[in-house]
């Protein structure tokens, strides 16, 4: 991972910046706390919640609506109507888990447990500004400025870095007319400084 000592050197202790989730509301931390830990789960997941043939979510009508200390919903009436209760894209759900095993959606400018899978998959919150980031191919010395949520926009308007990277390489090389008719390339081992070891290497050789 981007940020991690190679293997075979000698460990090092690196501060982790922007390692940070952007809080949640008393309501909705509520709401997460009871999204179970597990592949695929989210507000379907929660009591008073049945899923129809259709694969529409609904209010069990047999069952009292459960209520948080707020007096508000445990289930809130946006997850129901949320794109007509069926959310048949996984990546659109509210209050969805992310899992190790599985592609994650798209980074987008602030993660929100409202409408989209944004929930580590073993603790209650969202993923922080520095997860989003090694998502988008940040090193982890790379540092955001601003609030917590300028941050988030920042990571999500970029383009991934490994993306510009391959794309930068690739208009040098059509530049300078030097690439052939292969479609493919690959890109040098030490092409930039993709890791906090390289980093500090260079700097080191410099000084």
């Amino acid at each position: 991972m981007a940020g991690s000592a190679l293997n075979g050197t000698k460990e090092t202790k690196y501060s982790l910046y922007d390692h940070r989730p952007y809080p949640l509301f008393e309501d909705d931390y509520l709401r997460v706390c009871k999204i179970p830990k597990r592949k695929g789960a989210n507000f379907r997941d929660l009591p008073g919640v049945i899923v129809g043939r259709d694969n529409v979510a609904r209010r069990d009508p047999n069952e009292d609506m459960l209520l948080l200390p707020s007096g508000k919903p445990l289930v809130p009436d946006y997850a129901f109507t949320f794109e007509q209760g069926k959310s048949k894209r996984y990546v659109y759900r509210p209050f969805a888990r992310l899992w190790w095993d599985e592609t994650v959606p798209t980074v987008l400018t602030f993660p929100s447990c409202h409408n989209q899978v944004a929930l580590h998959p073993e603790q209650d919150r969202i993923l922080t500004v520095r997860e989003y980031a090694r998502l988008q191919g940040f090193p982890d010395y790379y540092r955001f400025c601003g609030t917590v949520k300028e941050r988030y926009c920042q990571v999500g308007n970029a383009v991934p870095v490994n993306v510009a990277r391959a794309l930068g390489y690739a208009l040098g090389f059509a530049i300078r007319k030097l690439n052939g008719t292969e479609p493919l390339l690959t890109l040098p081992e030490k092409f930039s400084l993709s890791n906090t070891y390289q980093l500090v290497i260079t700097h080191a050789s410099q000084d």
